[in-house]
């Protein structure tokens, strides 16, 4: 029985991007209905909102959205496309892994890190208001069942994927009651997990850690903030954002997407490297029980890279998006 998946192109190098994923899952050996919406800057002057109600039925209905980089327009009244989704479709976690790719330039080896981000609040809730002329204040939101479910997602995904660790990272030292909470919970939730060594960290030093030691860690969760920072700087170690997948879950809803841009200069011009849309494919392929088509897709585009003869400008080949989709599909 196929699976249906929502295709959202997404703009700037969007379409380009996604269409070569798209190719290579389809190659996988998984059988996949796609369903392609369209969401974006492109379509305001049609619709009036980069965000179009059907974009969001259409993920409802399905369950599963691939998507691709996003531009928000501005004026819109939108903080940000990606963040309405999450909002709408309530996707609290937000799953970040960092691997090293052999032939993706980096100044590690051996890089396996997950960073586990909660979604939905702390000071991404957007509570904010000047006082007065010249001050502003934000407000961080901490509630015990977003970090209890967050960090439950993470030792769940810990022991799913036979991982051996999980990480609270917070500042807690500080912030005693807002990350006081979430360590609190994380506690909590780390007792019915036996199975899985549990440790804590604050996040300055944490982001020490990981430059001096990365190996010491595996899965790692934390609040918004934090994870947004965090999960860059991991995907530094392993060579940057082009080779860094991402997805947002929930309870009974997933979209999977890069972290990346939409880059619109590049748009069009068949140089952009479509690498971390197929490994975000990747995620959501396993997501979907596909784990055999997963493998093929991941093998393959560790051969492709690891060659380093059919790759984009940015992994120091000449290759066109549709030329690495291409490699990626014969390897398979």
């Amino acid at each position: 029985m196929a699976h249906d998946v929502t295709l959202i192109p997404g703009d700037g190098i969007g379409p380009e991007i996604v269409e070569a994923t798209r190719r290579v899952v389809d190659a996988s050996g998984a059988s996949i209905k796609w369903h392609v919406v369209d969401a974006g800057q492109d379509i305001m002057a049609e619709y009036g909102t980069p965000l179009p109600d059907n974009v969001l039925e259409s993920i409802r209905q399905n369950g599963v959205a691939l998507k691709g980089p996003i531009t928000t327009p501005v004026g819109s009244g939108f903080r940000s496309v990606n963040v309405a989704l999450r909002k709408e479709l309530d996707l609290y976690v937000n799953l970040r892994p960092a691997l090293t790719i052999p032939g993706v330039k980096s100044r590690y080896e051996g890089i396996d890190l997950v960073v586990v981000r909660e979604n939905t609040e702390d000071l991404y809730a957007g509570v904010e208001h000047m006082v007065g002329e010249d001050a502003a204040e934000s407000i961080k939101i901490i509630t015990r069942k977003a970090s209890e479910r967050v960090i439950r997602f993470a030792f769940e995904y810990a022991r799913r994927e036979g991982r051996r660790k999980v990480t609270v990272v917070h500042k807690a030292n500080i912030l005693k009651y807002t990350d006081g909470l979430f360590l609190e919970t994380g506690r909590q939730v780390a007792a019915g997990y036996d199975d899985i060594e549990f440790e804590d960290r604050i996040v300055d030093n944490m982001c020490m850690q990981l430059v001096q030691k990365p190996e010491l860690y595996d899965v790692m969760v934390m609040a918004n903030l934090y994870g947004d920072i965090v999960s860059d700087l991991c995907a530094g170690l392993v060579g940057g954002l082009g080779v860094a997948p991402g997805a947002n879950i929930g309870d009974n809803m997933a979209v999977f997407e890069p972290v990346h841009g939409s880059a619109p200069k590049y748009a069009g011009k068949n140089k952009a490297n479509p690498t971390a849309t197929i490994l975000s494919a990747v995620l959501m392929l396993k997501h979907l029980g596909e784990a055999e088509a997963a493998d093929r897709v991941f093998e393959a585009v560790r051969a492709v890279i690891g060659a380093g003869e059919r790759v984009t400008y940015d992994l120091g080949g000449d290759a066109g998006t549709s030329d690495i989709a291409d490699a990626i599909i014969e390897t398979m």
